[in-house]
């Protein structure tokens, strides 16, 4: 570990750039304030959470932010470190952030935009250039939130999630099979939206419950163009040119975009709390005859475990070594008891499984 202290390092950066721009966010009771050198920084920020606006009076109120944020729009900054490249997950060659690891938090460095991110002990800085990268701003965000509820006994599931009223479901799959795309066809269907790719959960009083984050879904050409509801996400000619391209093509093509629930599906559709009523994982293949759905026992089936399970990954700290996260298969089964999952199998039909889903959830919402 580093000698050196992160608030030092980040103390000159912030002098120089005085943040006297301010965005209050509510995530489901859970304050987060921002504060920016950039106004224009700011007016995206508060677009893109736009579902999640907290009062404007709670943007500059000292020491009620339970998550304080700055993120600070400049060139980014040469702190004389020496980082660590983490190495990539299996499958993937490219080496994208590297990190060090200082006596009160930690630095992670993104080698294609440059941004820096700074945290420890309840301090976090994103520093660079934020208005090049705002998604890397909105990911920074939102994973200071995962920690804020993986540190008060949640565990990170790799999934989507979506609920009819206060009744939820968790939808997770191997890479590339669409969990995202399916959580969108169930919306269609007339569901709230809670999740697009991260989900946590943890026993409370009343039941299991599963939190989401302000994550727009980031989908791509082949979810846009069979689903109705997405039309708006493209413009005519992209849809066209989508529309005109081979299957295989079209699925396979790596363009991502936005898309923005309220504009999808109507205002006050994305809530971030729901009680987890069953967690569907995703094991088909195109071309894999009828579609398949049966409840399964997770502990008669570890192949399918690393389908939902997930680590917290880089962006992490624990608040003190009793609670670093046990992110284990058996304490996954644990918090799992007693809650249905349904695998489905054979081929990939999204508009069947939506409708099973849907009927699933509409009768789990019946029995509470």
């Amino acid at each position: 570990m580093n000698t050196a202290f992160l608030r030092d390092l980040a103390a000159p950066l912030m002098d120089a750039h005085p943040a006297a721009h301010a965005l209050a966010l509510n995530f489901g009771q859970v304050l987060v304030r921002v504060h920016t050198n950039s106004s224009a920084l700011r007016e995206k920020l508060a677009a893109y959470f736009r579902d999640f606006l907290a009062a404007p009076e709670l943007c500059g109120a000292p020491g009620q932010a339970d998550i304080a944020i700055t993120a600070i729009e400049s060139a980014s900054p040469d702190l004389g470190l020496v980082y660590t490249p983490k190495q990539p997950e299996s499958g993937k060659a490219w080496i994208k952030e590297e990190y060090i690891d200082l006596a009160d938090g930690r630095i992670v460095r993104k080698r294609l935009t440059n941004m820096l991110f700074l945290f420890g002990g309840g301090f976090n800085l994103a520093v660079g250039p934020c208005l090049a990268n705002e998604n890397q701003v909105v990911n920074f965000i939102n994973n200071r939130f995962i920690e804020w509820k993986v540190n008060r006994g949640c565990l990170l599931f790799h999934a989507a999630g979506v609920s009819v009223g206060d009744t939820g479901l968790a939808i997770a799959g191997f890479a590339g099979m669409g969990k995202s795309t399916l959580a969108l066809h169930v919306m269609r269907l007339g569901t709230d939206f809670v999740s697009n790719d991260r989900v946590m959960a943890r026993r409370e009083a009343d039941g299991l419950a599963m939190y989401g984050l302000a994550k727009m879904p980031r989908i791509n050409p082949g979810t846009i163009v069979h689903n109705e509801s997405l039309r708006t996400v493209v413009t005519p000619r992209e849809r066209e040119e989508f529309l005109s391209m081979d299957a295989d093509a079209l699925w396979s093509l790596e363009r991502k975009y936005d898309a923005f629930i309220d504009e999808c599906f109507g205002p006050g559709r994305y809530r971030l709390k729901a009680r987890l009523a069953g967690l569907a994982l995703l094991n088909w293949r195109r071309g894999g005859g009828p579609l398949s759905v049966r409840e399964v026992d997770l502990a008669k089936r570890p192949d399918l475990h690393p389908v939902f399970m997930k680590q917290v990954g880089l962006f992490y700290e624990a608040d003190g070594p009793a609670l670093e996260p046990g992110f284990t298969s058996e304490s996954y089964l644990d918090l799992l008891r007693g809650c249905p999952v349904l695998e489905l199998s054979g081929g990939v039909d999204f508009e069947a499984a939506a409708k099973y889903l849907r009927d699933f959830l509409d009768a789990s919402a019946a029995r509470t």
